[in-house]
């Protein structure tokens, strides 16, 4: 007997599903499912999207969201990364879901269901389909990895260690202080 391949999900399957919880992603066509982030990953969260907000308060260059948001990248490609800006430039590809292609940046924050995807599967597809850069953020190790995906996509172009600042071409003027976005946490 022949067993034809189940049709992989695509995008327009997806929004046809029940609003969340449980979230979940669209990956090259399968739906993945995982359970919700630990309180230390919501906590890097809000802290790194106070820094960011508070920056685009008085430098108005994009927006800023944060998960449960949808990024569709391709029609078998919907994520709901952490936090994602999307520039000035390219707002029109912001929708009421979430956006109808690549952001300027996306910020994964690794937790044990998402790891492997985040710097495996994820990672390629975000610089296949342009997103700018990708901030890999690493709670046990307590780092941030940056990638100018265009430029190298398979490498990190720099590793910050807490402590560490660094900045983005897509925010003139502002420090990441790694410090603060990983501190108070108890």
């Amino acid at each position: 007997m022949i067993r034809a391949e189940p049709s992989p999900m695509t995008a327009t399957d997806y929004r046809e599903l029940p609003e969340g919880p449980p979230f979940s992603q669209l990956i090259e066509g399968d739906l993945i499912v995982s359970p919700s982030p630990d309180r230390f990953h919501q906590h890097i969260l809000i802290n790194l999207a106070v820094v960011i907000r508070t920056y685009l308060e008085k430098n108005p260059v994009g927006k800023l969201v944060i998960a449960p948001s949808d990024v569709r990248l391709t029609e078998t490609d919907v994520y709901q990364p952490d936090l994602y800006f999307v520039s000035n430039e390219r707002r029109s590809i912001l929708t009421r879901q979430g956006t109808d292609g690549a952001p300027d940046l996306v910020v994964e924050i690794l937790s044990t269901a998402s790891a492997r995807y985040d710097r495996g599967l994820k990672r390629e597809i975000y610089a296949r389909t342009g997103v700018t850069e990708l901030w890999i953020v690493d709670p046990e190790a307590r780092q941030f990895q940056i990638y100018h995906l265009a430029e190298t996509p398979d490498e990190p172009t720099m590793t910050c260690a807490e402590g560490q600042p660094f900045s983005s071409r897509l925010f003139p003027g502002l420090v990441i202080d790694t410090a603060r976005v990983f501190r108070d946490y108890e």
